[in-house]
Parts: structure tokens; sequence; C-alpha cells
């Protein structure tokens, strides 16, 4: 019988963990993914999509079993309730209409992509008075707010406190570097927010950069991207005119006339775009697998020390910090790689390559622009790169649409190629 992968998640690295899988291992493994939705949602153009009065539902969702049936995957559409790592067993609970049974499945490996929650619920006022640009709904609600009731006040824009748990404590990267600790999630959607918001006001009569406040709970707003990157970009948006507030420790409360922070500052503002802590589902929580948080503790080959059966890729995992789609994708190439050397497919020189995380963030600035950002600094390695201008927001516009054409499988040369495009032929 065909050994059984499972896994859980189909969006970003569910999708290209199942994709790879069947590439590298062929007909000799069987393959089903989970996910309680039936579509691939295309986080990272909401923003750009909302900002120029778009409805995001409309472009940027992609059909997730016709996807894996060209590749012979299985889809269930269910909500994942427990993981018995001991029995080799996932519970489910089919979700298409109320009332389904519960049910199980038995796998031999096991890849869990299931990203996190984003804690909106623990954020006290937030349901009232808060927006955000991080799915479908929260995209047209801002859209229909910035149409129909914005009045033209101040604007803030930042994250709550990250809780990174203690799955990395171990993790060396980069000729032994310390895993780093993060304070914020992921805080390129703040940035790219806030630079999309001062266009838009611009573009609407409203005012300017001067009328938006950014925070971050850290001592510096996307520390992830390195210190030059940061002071660069710091430098252009205080010339710009933007507010910057860092320290802000957390978010302790949106009202109807701002935030207030854990630090004790409070700032005013009409508009009010958050972003949350990203939290491990329920069912993640006091796993063997799992750390003191609930995210998957994995080597750097993204497999779990005690169950080597059992691995992570994308938000789910321990070591993607921070949470962003380009790290996912690459450890989604690991675990194939790793299934297929198990299956003696691959060879282990060219399966054993280790995880080297790089921060890769294309963000809208609005009026056909955008910031190119690609640094490993952070994680002990030599590289922090910036660009602006109108080949980045290009790049992020056709990456999307390469993306669809082609259900999610990039081409090997995308990367080599954007980065080519971004950092030597056009750069500004």
């Amino acid at each position: 019988m065909k050994p059984h992968v499972v896994v859980l998640g189909g969006n970003f690295a569910g999708l290209a963990s199942a994709q790879k899988v069947r590439e590298l291992c062929g007909e000799s493994v069987r393959i089903t993914v989970i996910d309680r939705k039936n579509f691939l949602l295309f986080v990272p153009n909401v923003p750009a999509e909302v900002f120029e009065g778009r409805d995001p539902s409309k472009t940027l969702a992609m059909d997730i079993p016709s996807t894996l049936d060209e590749d012979d995957i299985g889809f269930i559409q269910a909500e994942i309730k427990a993981i018995d790592p001991d029995a080799k067993r996932v519970d489910f609970v089919p979700n298409e209409r109320p009332g389904a049974a519960p049910e199980s499945m038995s796998y031999d490996y096991l890849v869990v992509a299931v990203g996190n929650r984003l804690a909106y619920d623990k954020i006290e006022g937030f349901a009232e008075h808060g927006h955000t640009v991080s799915d479908f709904y929260y995209g047209n609600k801002l859209r229909h707010f910035l149409a129909h009731e914005y009045k033209g006040g101040p604007v803030a824009i930042g994250s709550a406190r990250f809780h990174q748990g203690d799955g990395t404590k171990d993790i060396k990267l980069y000729g032994g570097h310390a895993f780093p600790t993060a304070e914020a999630a992921c805080e390129g959607p703040p940035v790219e927010t806030m630079l999309s918001m001062a266009t838009w006001l611009g573009q609407h009569g409203k005012g300017g950069p001067d009328k938006v406040t950014v925070f971050t709970p850290a001592s510096l707003i996307a520390e992830d991207a390195g210190e030059k990157v940061v002071g660069k970009l710091l430098e252009i948006a205080g010339g710009m005119g933007f507010n910057y507030v860092n320290e802000a420790k957390d978010i302790t409360r949106i009202t109807k006339d701002g935030i207030e922070l854990a630090s004790g500052k409070n700032i005013e503002a009409e508009l009010k775009l958050v972003f949350p802590d990203w939290v491990p589902h329920d069912f993640m929580k006091g796993l063997p697998i799992s750390d003191n948080e609930g995210f998957v503790v994995t080597d750097v080959t993204m497999r779990n020390p005690k169950y080597p059966n059992v691995f992570a890729a994308g938000d789910a995992a321990a070591i993607t910090v921070p949470k962003l789609g380009g790290i996912g994708h690459a450890q989604s190439e690991i675990v194939a790689k790793q299934i297929a050397k198990d299956l003696g497919k691959m060879a282990p020189a060219e399966a054993d390559k280790p995880l080297e995380p790089v921060v890769y963030c294309i963000g809208d600035m609005g009026n056909n622009q955008a910031f190119y950002i690609r640094s490993n600094s952070w994680f002990g390695g030599p590289d922090q790169v910036l660009k602006m201008g109108h080949m980045p927001f290009l790049l992020k516009m056709q990456y999307k649409n390469l993306f669809f054409k082609t259900k999610g499988k990039m081409p090997e040369w995308g990367l080599d190629a954007s980065k080519l495009l971004a950092e030597k032929l056009f750069a500004a």
C-alpha cells in the first residue's frame, strides 16, 4: 500500500507542500489535503485591492479542490480537531454543512501547514472600533469605511505583541547564529499599509503622511528586515511626515477615539488599522510535537525531532519567524525533499540542505509603486537590500498573476528573475 501523506492546510505552505511532494515522489505516495475552506486566500494583495476600491474576494481566491485534482491529490473540507502523533491519526469534522459526525484519518507522513489564528478576538474593542486588511471580510469592511464613513481624521497603524514560544531555542542559523526573538509576528503589512494609506489620503484630498502614526511593540519596526534597511525606511518615512511610536509593548484597548498601548501611551485616531498576535490553533496546544505556545517544533529540515514522520511548514512552524509567505514556501520544498529522501527518490546530499531563512517582502505603496526588501541579516546572514519604485510594484502584481495562472506552481527561475529585475536592471 502506498505511504499516505496528509497535509493539514491548503493555503500557501500546504498547497506548495502537497504539490512538491507529488512532483518529487510521483505516484509512489497517496496525498490528502484537509482545510476548513475550499479556496486559497491570496493574502499579500488584499491591501492593494482595498486601497484601489476593489473587492478582494473577486480577484484573490483560488479554488483548492480543482487545483489539487490536477495532481491527483485528494481534498477534504473539514475542521481539524486533534492530532495524535503516536497513533498517526488526525481527527476532523467535515464542515460543508453543520452537523457532520467526527471522522479520523491515518497517515504515514503528516505535514502541519494550518497557519495560525489571527487573535483579533483578544484585542479589546477591535470588533467595534478596529480595522485590518488580513482577509476578504476585513478588507471589505475597511473599504466600506473609507468610502462611506471616514471623516478624514488621524490614522493609527501597528501591531499587537507576538508571543513566539520556545520552539526555536536549539536552532542555529547561518554558521551558528542563535535564532532571534521577535516582538511582532510580521511587520511588512503595517509598513505597506502605512505607505498605501498616505497615498490614499493624498488621492482623496484628505491629507498626507503627517496624519498617520505607525507603532510597533518592538524597539524597531520591521526589525527582521535588518537595521540598515529599517533605518533607511524610517529616514524616508520621517522625511515624508509619518509619525512613529516604538516600544509600544502591546495593544491594551481600541476605543472610538484611538488606541491605548501597554507602554502607557495613547494614540488619537479615527481609523485604527491593526495587526494581531499570531496564535496557534487550540488543537495544536499541549501536543508532544508543539512548543510551549503551540507552534510545531522542527529542526532545520522541517522535521519534528521526536516524531520524524511529522513535518511543519508555514506559520504553524516555530521556526517560521517572521510569519512570512516566502519562508513558508522554502520550507515546503524542504519538506517534500525530506519525504522524497525517505522514499529513496532523492539523495541525502540534496535533500538535507538546511533552511536558510530570507525575508522577502514586496509591499504596495500606492501610485503603482512598491518597496522591495531582501534580507537575511536578522538571522546572521550578510544581505540587506531595499529598493523602491515602479518595478517592485510590477513584480508584486505579476507574481500574483503568475501564481494563479500556474495554480501555485511558480517556476524555479521566478525568484532569481525577481532579484535581477528589482535589484539590478531597474533599481531606483
